[in-house]
């Protein structure tokens, strides 16, 4: 990841991308998240270059680890959240 900000590969049509974006919304990650809609062939060769791939979405950088499945992307969200709620 470059831009040192967390990276969403997605797909629109995805139910788990789906209820992945909502929580970001409802929770104003929106900010944090770079979105990378994996239906461009760009976006999913950058998905494929970190280990990831399009069965496995979403999937989120966070420069760190991919992480892979709506589940394990909502909880490093939520990490995400408590670690900017604990700074504030």
């Amino acid at each position: 990841m470059s831009s040192g900000r967390l990276e969403l590969f997605h797909l629109i049509v995805d139910a788990g991308s789906a209820r992945v974006r909502q929580f970001i919304a409802e929770h104003e990650l929106v900010d944090a998240v770079s979105f990378r809609n994996v239906a461009f062939p760009e976006h999913l060769q950058q998905l494929v270059a970190r280990g990831g791939a399009l069965e496995r979405v979403p999937a989120l950088d966070d420069g760190h680890v991919l992480h892979s499945g709506a589940d394990a992307v909502i909880a490093r969200l939520k990490a995400h959240g408590d670690v900017g709620r604990a700074l504030r």
